[in-house]
C-alpha cells in the first residue's frame, strides 16, 4: 500500500497569504515551551512536595527523550549537511543553537526548585540528604558498611591512559569522572566509574540518607589506592536513541528491531550532563571524549537522573503526609461488578469512559472475560505499549490457549517500549497468538479490539475504541477515553482494520472510521472547510496533544479569516501562532497541565446544527496523517455526544487554575492571571472530573446542573444529566 499519491494529490496548494513563516511556531521550541509549563508546576508552592519532585522528575525524562530523538535528528540533518527547513524556515542550526539556549536556561530554572525549595522542603519533611560536607559518625559506618557489603562488589574503576582510552558509556548512565592529582613520573590524569543502576539511588543512613554516587566518591581511595585524587564529579551522556531501520531489507521484522534496539546504546552522543562544581578542564576532556561542543555541556547543581530519586522518596512514610490527595478511580454504576453486565450494557447502548476518573478495569475485564467465555470465538487487538506486567497480554495468551482465534498487531517501533513489545510478541507467539507487526513503513498506532461471540444463531462483534493505550499502569495517570459500542457499522469497519493490517486486504470505504493513510487528513480538512462555508456560524473545537501539520494549520487559518470560532485545546506542541490580526483573530489555543497528564483526542465540529463529534488515536501531526496507522471514529449516541461537550469539553474550556492561554508571541500566560479581579470563581478541570466520577459511583449516577460548565460561546449544549449508555 503505498498511499502517498493520494495524499499529496489532494491536498490543496499553499496560499500565497498563509505561508509566511512568522506565523508558525517551530515544534522544537514549542516542546521546550510545554517543558516550561511542567517546570512552573514545580515551582507551584501550593502543590504537596512529592507532586512537585513529580513533575521535576517528568520534566528530566521529557528532556532526555527530547535530545535522544528530536536534538539527534537535528544533529544528523547538520552532520549530513541537509539544509531541510519546515513552515517556520528555521534550519537545523537555526534550531541547534534556539535549543541550548532555552534549555540552558531551563535547566538552571530547574536546579534553582530543587536545590532551594524542593530539597529544604524534604528536610522539612523528614528527610535530609546528606550532600557533600562531614557525617556524623554513626553515618559514616553505616554508609562504610553499606560500600564494603553491597557497592564494592559491582563497581569496575576504569583509569584512562593510553593503553586504557575513553570507555563506550551507556545512554543515560550515571558516571564519576575522576581527576588525578599530576606527578611526573605518571601518566594517568582521569578515570570514570560507573554508578550500578541496579543498585538503590538513596542510601539509608541514620539521620538522613545518601546519594549513591556520593556513597561511591566518599570511597574512591579503595578503588584508586596510592593514586592521589584530586576531586570527582557526576556526569551523565544523552546519546542518540533512534532507530535506524530499513524494513523492506529485513527478512524477520522482530529480529531487524530486536538488532537495532541492541546498537543503538551505541549511538553517539548529544548532551553532557555534569555536575556544577566540575573544573573547566574536568568537563572539556569529558566534551572532547564524547565529542561535544560547548553548547551542549549542561553543568548542573542538582543531582542528576532525579527521576529515579521518585521513587525511593514514594516509599518512606514520613512523606505521606505530604502527597496529593489520593484517589481511586471509580467504575460506573451502570456497568455493574461483572463482565456479563459490560456485555449487557454495550448491548443496550454504547458505554463511554473517562480515564482516569473512571476505572480502566472495565476494559481489562472486556478482554480477561472474553478469554474464558466459551462463546467467544475470537479476540482482535492492536497493542502500541502495553506496560510491564500486562493483564490484557496475559489475557490474550491464554484466550489462545483456550482455543480462541486470537490475533495481535504489536507495533515494534513504539519508540522507547521497543524492547518491552519484542518481550510481548515473543511471550504471545509461544502461547499460540498470531502476532503480526502491522504495515511495512508505518507504525500502527491505533487503539482498537475487537471481540466476535457467538449468541444464539447469530454473531455479535463488540468493539472497544480508545484515544490512549492499552497500558493499565499508564491509565491511571493519563487523561483518555474509552467507548465500547456492538455498533454493526463500527463492528465492520474494525473488521476491515484488522483485514488490512494482517492481509493487506484494503476496504473499498469506510462505513464509520476514519484512517490514516487512507484518508483521515482530507477527512480533518474537509470537516474545516465545512465550518468555513459556514462563517461566522461555524464552530471548531479541538482536544489533542500536539498540532504541527501545516496544511491543517492553514485550513485553521482559513476558517479563522472566515468568522469561525475555534478553541484549540492542545497540551504540548503547537505551531499554530493564535490571536494574530486578520490571520487567527478568532482562534484561542489553551494548555492544561496538571496532576494527570492530558491525552485524550476529542473533535467538534458544529456542522450546521449536526454538532460532530470524533474520537481520535492520534494528533494533527504529519506522522499521524502520512506515516501512522491511526483511527479517528465519531460518537454517534446523543446522550455521550452532550455528555462530551458539556461535561468534559466544556469544563476543560472554563478551566481557569490550570489552564495556560498561547500568546501571538508564542509564550503562554495562565488563565487565571486574566481572570484576577472578575469575581469569577475558580474550576480545576481535573479536579471537578474527579468530584463527578466519584458522584456516578452512586447507582443513581445523579448529576448537579449547577456543576457543569456548558461548551461556551455559540451552538453551546444544555447542561443534563450524565446518561451512560445512548
Amino acid at each position: 500500500m503505498d498511499p502517498a499519491p493520494a495524499l499529496s494529490s489532494r491536498i490543496p496548494p499553499p496560499e500565497p497569504g498563509l505561508t509566511d513563516p512568522r506565523h508558525f511556531i517551530n515544534r522544537e521550541l514549542s516542546t521546550l515551551a510545554f517543558l516550561e509549563r511542567v517546570l512552573e508546576e514545580a515551582q507551584d508552592p501550593q502543590l504537596p512536595l512529592l507532586e512537585r519532585l513529580r513533575f521535576l522528575a517528568v520534566l528530566s525524562v521529557s528532556l532526555d527523550e527530547f535530545f535522544m530523538i528530536r536534538v539527534a535528528g537535528l544533529k544528523q540533518q547538520l552532520s549530513g549537511r541537509v539544509e531541510e527547513t519546515g513552515p517556520d524556515a528555521m534550519t537545523p542550526a537555526d534550531q541547534l543553537r534556539a535549543i541550548a539556549q532555552r534549555c540552558h536556561a531551563l535547566i538552571a530554572r530547574q536546579d534553582r526548585v530543587f536545590v532551594e525549595e524542593v530539597l529544604p522542603g524534604l528536610e522539612r519533611a523528614g528527610v535530609r540528604l546528606w550532600r557533600g560536607g562531614a557525617l556524623p559518625p554513626e553515618s559514616q559506618a553505616a554508609m562504610a558498611d553499606f560500600f564494603q557489603r553491597q557497592v564494592l562488589p559491582v563497581l569496575t574503576p576504569l583509569a584512562l591512559d593510553p593503553a586504557h582510552p575513553f570507555p563506550h558509556l551507556r545512554n543515560k548512565s550515571l558516571n564519576l569522572a575522576i581527576r588525578f592529582a599530576t606527578r611526573p613520573e605518571a601518566r594517568l590524569r582521569y578515570g570514570v566509574v560507573p554508578v550500578p543502576s541496579l543498585l538503590p539511588r538513596l542510601v539509608p543512613v541514620p539521620g538522613g540518607a545518601v546519594l549513591l554516587e556520593d556513597v561511591i566518591a566518599r570511597h574512591l581511595a579503595l578503588l584508586f589506592p596510592d593514586m592521589p585524587i584530586e576531586g570527582c564529579w557526576p556526569f551523565r551522556v544523552t546519546r542518540n536513541w533512534d532507530l535506524n531501520i530499513d524494513e523492506e531489507e529485513g527478512e524477520d521484522l522482530l529480529v531487524t528491531i530486536e538488532r537495532e534496539v541492541r546498537r543503538r546504546d551505541r549511538g553517539s552522543a548529544v548532551r553532557l550532563q555534569i555536575n556544577s562544581t566540575a573544573e573547566e578542564p574536568v568537563s572539556q576532556f569529558l566534551a572532547r571524549a564524547l565529542n561535544l561542543p560547548g553548547p551542549d555541556v549542561y553543568h548542573q547543581g542538582r543531582p542528576l537522573a532525579i527521576s529515579a530519586l521518585l521513587g525511593d522518596l514514594m516509599t518512606r512514610p514520613e512523606l505521606k503526609h505530604a502527597q496529593d490527595e489520593p484517589f481511586m478511580p471509580t467504575v460506573p454504576a451502570a456497568l455493574g461488578d461483572g463482565s456479563s453486565d459490560l456485555l449487557e450494557a454495550i448491548r443496550a447502548g454504547d458505554v463511554l469512559l473517562h480515564h482516569p476518573y473512571e476505572s480502566f478495569e472495565p476494559v481489562v475485564a472486556f478482554i480477561d472475560s472474553a478469554a474464558d467465555d466459551p462463546d467467544v470465538l475470537a479476540i482482535k487487538m492492536t497493542l502500541y505499549r502495553a506496560g510491564q506486567g500486562s493483564p490484557i497480554v496475559r489475557a490474550l495468551q491464554r484466550a489462545a490457549e483456550n482455543g480462541k482465534q486470537v490475533t495481535a498487531l504489536v507495533e515494534l517501533k513504539a519508540r522507547m517500549d521497543e524492547e518491552a513489545n519484542i518481550l510481548w510478541a515473543r511471550e504471545l507467539e509461544q502461547a499460540g497468538v498470531h502476532v503480526v507487526y502491522g504495515l511495512i513503513g508505518f507504525k500502527t498506532h491505533s487503539k482498537l479490539a475487537l471481540v466476535v461471540r457467538r449468541e444464539g444463531a447469530s454473531i455479535r462483534r463488540y468493539v472497544h475504541l480508545g484515544t490512549g493505550n492499552y497500558n493499565s499502569a499508564t491509565a491511571r495517570s493519563y487523561s483518555d477515553l474509552s467507548l465500547f459500542t456492538a455498533r454493526e457499522d463500527f463492528a465492520a469497519d474494525a473488521t476491515a482494520l484488522f483485514n488490512l493490517l494482517t492481509g493487506y486486504s484494503k476496504p473499498a470505504s469506510w462505513r464509520k472510521f476514519l484512517v490514516s493513510p487512507l484518508g483521515l487528513k482530507q477527512a480533518v480538512l474537509q470537516l474545516i472547510d465545512d465550518e468555513v462555508r459556514s462563517g461566522s456560524d461555524g464552530r471548531i473545537v479541538a482536544k489533542m496533544n500536539a498540532l504541527a501539520d501545516p496544511e491543517v494549520i492553514k485550513a485553521l487559518y482559513r476558517a479563522s479569516q472566515a468568522g469561525v470560532r475555534i478553541d484549540l485545546l492542545v497540551r504540548g506542541v503547537c505551531s499554530l501562532r493564535p490571536g494574530v490580526p486578520k490571520l487567527s483573530e478568532r482562534i484561542r489555543v489553551t494548555s492544561v497541565v496538571d496532576r494527570f497528564l492530558e491525552h485524550s483526542r476529542i473533535w467538534h465540529f458544529h456542522a450546521r446544527g449536526e454538532k460532530k463529534l470524533f474520537l481520535a488515536s492520534g494528533d494533527w501531526m504529519p506522522r499521524n496523517f502520512i506515516r501512522r496507522v491511526d483511527l479517528a471514529f465519531p460518537v454517534e449516541s446523543p446522550a455521550l455526544k452532550e455528555r462530551i461537550l458539556s461535561e468534559i469539553l466544556g469544563t476543560m474550556l472554563g478551566d481557569n487554575v490550570k489552564a495556560r492561554a498561547l500568546r501571538p508571541d508564542g509564550t503562554y500566560e495562565r488563565v487565571r492571571s486574566r481572570m484576577h479581579g472578575t469575581g469569577e470563581a475558580p474550576l480545576r478541570s481535573q479536579e471537578h472530573f474527579m468530584a463527578l466520577a466519584r458522584r456516578a459511583a452512586f447507582a443513581d449516577a445523579s448529576r448537579s446542573p449547577s456543576v457543569e460548565p456548558l461548551l461556551s460561546g455559540a451552538h453551546s449544549v444544555p447542561a443534563a444529566r450524565r446518561p451512560r449508555r445512548g
